[in-house]
Parts: structure tokens; sequence; C-alpha cells
């Protein structure tokens, strides 16, 4: 739930802004709007979408397989483009056992296959299968179709100018840190004020 309007203004008194527009009032639509955001992306719904439209027979933590066998080595810590279990719990952030089970699945299906590493024979890779390949190509198409398809109605301006701030917007979480620490005092008030709430809250005992 978004914060009431005045006691958002009272803590964006402590902020370093000079804006003329209404921050509060922006902040609070930013703030539904993520949260929705959120909802639907917890849910998976494209994802779930994509997979029905597609005929698939599998499911989501199952495609995350394919997905993560197939991405490119920049986008893990390191350069090791050579993808094991190991390499899958990683990016997925889940279990290594999960993940073994889930990739288990995968070659069964016929999606990935084991392979020897060039770099050392003792270890074990993991390959997609052409099906499993198509599989990540299809579902990749088919996000791209419905947001071009979207993003078509936008002027040229509107995207160049949406794109960069949407990037600059994804930095908030990696900073914010820094900006609860610059609010240390304000933070601890907050906190302060759930136990005296919880203190208010709490039955009194009666004597006899």
């Amino acid at each position: 739930m978004s914060l009431p309007r005045d006691p958002l203004q009272a803590a964006l008194a402590g902020t370093d802004t000079d804006q003329d527009f209404d921050l509060a009032e922006a902040m609070m639509r930013i703030d539904r709007v993520v949260q929705n955001w959120r909802r639907r992306m917890h849910k998976r719904e494209l994802g779930h979408r994509a997979l029905r439209a597609l005929g698939l027979d599998i499911e989501l933590a199952q495609a995350d397989i394919l997905f993560a066998i197939g991405a490119p080595a920049s986008l893990e810590t390191g350069s090791d483009d050579e993808v094991m279990v190991s390499t899958i719990a990683e990016r997925l952030s889940i279990d290594p056992s999960r993940a073994s089970r889930l990739v288990a699945e995968m070659v069964n299906g016929g999606y990935a296959r084991r392979a020897v590493s060039q770099r050392d024979a003792r270890r074990t890779i993991l390959e997609l299968t052409p099906a499993g390949r198509a599989v990540v190509d299809a579902v990749h198409n088919y996000k791209w179709l419905l947001l071009g398809e979207f993003f078509s109605g936008w002027p040229q301006k509107d995207v160049e100018l949406f794109v960069p701030l949407l990037e600059r917007y994804s930095e908030w979480m990696r900073t914010s840190e820094a900006t609860e620490e610059k609010f240390a005092d304000e933070i601890l008030k907050l906190s302060e004020s759930i136990i005296r709430a919880r203190e208010d809250d709490t039955p009194r005992s009666h004597s006899g």
C-alpha cells in the first residue's frame, strides 16, 4: 500500500529536492505502478501465457533451466562460458539439489544434454539440444512480439526518453543502501514508532 500523502510529504522534507513539481504525488503514482508490476512479475503471468500459447509441456521452473543454460557468459560473474549445475544454481539463485533435479528433468525430456568439458575432462557441462534452443528462442520471440507491438504505438521520442530513464530507475535498489545511511536517524524513529505501537497494543495485565 502506498504511503498517505501527508506522511510522504513529511518524509520528503528531509530529502535534497528543489523540484517545482509535486514529487509526493509522483512518488505515490510510481509506487502504485511498481507494486502492481511486482505482483504480476511474482505470478509470472507473461511466462505462463508464453508456455500456454506455444503449447509447451514444461513448467516455468524447467524453462528457467533452459534460459540459464543458454544465457550468455557475460550475465554471470566471471568469464567461464561452460555451464554446470553449480552455474545453474548460481544464475537462478536456487539450491544446488533443486538445480540438479530440474536439470535431470530437462535432460530426460530431451531439452538439454550433458557433455564433457573441453577444458577439464573431469568436468561435466550442460548444453541445450536443438529442442531446448528452439524453446528458448520461441519464448524470447514471443516476448519480443508482444513488447514490440506495445512500443510500436509510442512516438520515437517517448521510447528514446523512456529507456534510459527505466535503466536509471533500475539503479535505485543498488544505491538505496547509501541513502539508508543518510537517513539513519529518521529510519531509527520509524523503527521506534513500530515498537511503541506494539507496546500500546499489548493487553495490560490486571491484578486481582
